[in-house]
C-alpha cells in the first residue's frame, strides 16, 4: 500500500473512481506477503502489483466489474494443474485477494493515512471484509476513525490493530461476536504502517557507504555511526537517513530498538568493538554482524568472552559478516551482508537455491495467520 498510497489520493482529489485488490492471505510459496496491494481507476490505470504479474489481468478484469457495480470481490489463486497458462499463480503458492471500491469517505481516510506517512508517524489501515460493503478504518495510535457497525465490535478492532501496529504485521482478524458481547461481527483486513526497521552501521569506511546505499533499497531508516568526525560526514554519506558522530556503545545504550533492529559493526577495532558488542548481543534485536578477519574476530571473541558474554550471547554474533559469495568490493561485500540479514531473519541457510527443495518464499507469519482469538 505504502507505494500506491499517493496515486490513491491524486485519484481521490480529481473525482475518480478506483478500485484497490489487497492480498489479505498467503498459503504455500507465495509471491507476494499479505499486505500487497494494486489498484486500478475506472480510466483502466494500474498502479501497484499483487503477484508480481501472474494474475494483474485477472485483477484489472475483477476491478472494473467492483467499480461498476460497488459489490467488492474475494477471490482465491493458485496453480492451475490443468493449464499452465490458465489463470493463477504459475509459480507457486496461492493468495487470497479483496477488491473495493474506495468510496469518497474512505478517500478521505486515504488522505489522512498519506499525511501519516509522510510525517513519520505511525497508524494502521483496517478494510472490512465483506460481500456486500466495505469500510476502511483508520487507527492513529489513539483513536479509530469509522466503524465496523457497533461500539463492542470498534473496541475490539481498535485493540487488535493497536496490537498489530506494534509488532508491524498485516493480518485479518475476527471482530466481535457473541463470545465479545456484540451481535455483529465481522473479519477485518490489518495493514500496519510501523516506522521502518532501524539499520544502524558502525564504522565510516569505505565499506559502509556501500552498506547505506543496500540498506536504505532494502526500507532501512539507516544510520551512520563513527566517533571519528573527519569520516562521518555528510559529504561521504549523503544516502544515510542519520549521521552520528559519537562513540558506538555511548550511542547504542540511549537508543530503542526492536526485534526489527539491525546493527552492523564494520569498525574492526577491538576498542571500538568490544563496549559496542558488550551491549549489542544483548538486544532484543534481528542481526548484528561484525566485520573483521579470521584472526581478528578470533581475538576479539575471547575479548568479548573475558568480559563476560556467555556462548548463547556469542553465538548471536554474525563473524566474519556476510555470506560466503567471494565478494571483493564494498559494494560486493554489502550485498552478503544484506544477504546474510535476510537469511538470519527468515531463518535460512543462504545456500543456493538450486541445491536444495526448500520453497523459495518461506512460508510461517504470511501463510494463513488470521487471527480469532476474542477480545476480553
Amino acid at each position: 500500500m505504502r507505494d500506491i498510497i499517493d496515486q490513491l489520493v491524486a485519484w481521490h482529489t480529481e473525482g475518480v473512481s478506483y478500485a484497490v485488490a489487497t492480498v489479505i492471505r498467503t498459503f504455500d510459496s507465495a509471491p507476494r506477503q499479505a499486505g500487497a496491494a494494486m489498484a486500478v481507476s475506472e480510466h483502466g490505470a494500474i498502479v501497484g502489483s499483487v503477484s508480481g504479474g501472474c494474475v494483474e489481468s485477472a485483477i484489472v478484469e475483477i476491478a472494473g466489474e467492483v467499480i461498476s457495480t460497488g459489490v467488492p470481490s474475494h477471490d482465491r489463486f493458485g496453480v492451475s494443474d490443468d493449464d499452465a497458462f490458465a489463470v493463477g499463480l504459475t509459480c507457486g503458492g496461492t493468495i487470497d485477494v479483496f477488491v473495493v471500491k474506495y468510496t469518497p469517505t474512505m478517500g478521505r481516510r486515504v488522505c489522512s493515512a498519506q499525511a501519516a506517512l509522510r510525517s513519520g508517524q505511525p497508524f494502521s489501515l483496517g478494510t472490512i471484509l465483506s460481500d456486500e460493503r466495505s469500510e476502511l478504518l483508520l487507527f492513529d495510535g489513539t483513536e479509530l476513525v469509522g466503524s465496523t457497525g457497533s461500539a463492542p465490535s470498534d473496541h475490539g478492532a481498535t485493540t487488535h490493530m493497536a496490537g498489530l501496529l506494534a509488532a508491524g504485521i498485516d493480518t485479518v482478524v475476527h471482530v466481535g461476536g457473541q463470545m465479545n458481547g456484540c451481535g455483529n461481527e465481522v473479519d477485518l483486513f490489518v495493514h500496519s504502517f510501523a516506522p521502518p526497521p532501524r539499520m544502524i552501521v558502525f564504522g565510516a569506511i569505505d565499506f559502509a557507504r556501500a552498506l547505506v546505499q543496500v540498506g536504505k533499497l532494502m526500507g532501512y531508516h539507516v544510520t551512520l555511526c563513527d566517533a571519528r568526525a573527519v569520516f562521518a560526514t555528510r559529504e561521504r554519506f549523503p544516502e544515510a537517513d542519520e549521521i552520528v558522530v559519537q562513540w558506538p556503545h555511548r550511542y547504542l545504550e540511549n537508543q530503542r530498538l526492536d526485534s526489527r533492529s539491525v546493527l552492523c559493526v564494520l569498525t574492526h577495532d577491538s576498542k571500538f568493538d568490544v563496549p559496542l558488542l558488550l551491549q549489542a548481543l544483548r538486544l532484543p534485536v534481528s542481526y548484528v554482524g561484525a566485520m573483521g578477519s579470521r584472526r581478528t574476530c578470533t581475538h576479539r571473541e575471547l575479548e568479548l568472552r573475558n568480559a563476560g558474554l556467555t556462548d548463547a550471547e556469542l553465538g548471536q554474533l554474525h563473524a566474519p559478516i556476510g555470506l560466503d559469495i567471494g565478494g571483493r568490493t564494498p559494494m560486493e561485500t554489502a550485498i552478503s551482508i544484506a544477504a546474510e540479514i535476510v537469511a538470519s531473519r527468515e531463518n535460512r541457510s543462504g545456500s543456493s537455491l538450486r541445491g536444495n527443495d526448500l520453497p523459495i518464499h518461506a512460508i510461517g507469519q504470511t501463510t494463513d495467520s488470521t487471527l480469532t482469538a476474542p477480545i476480553q
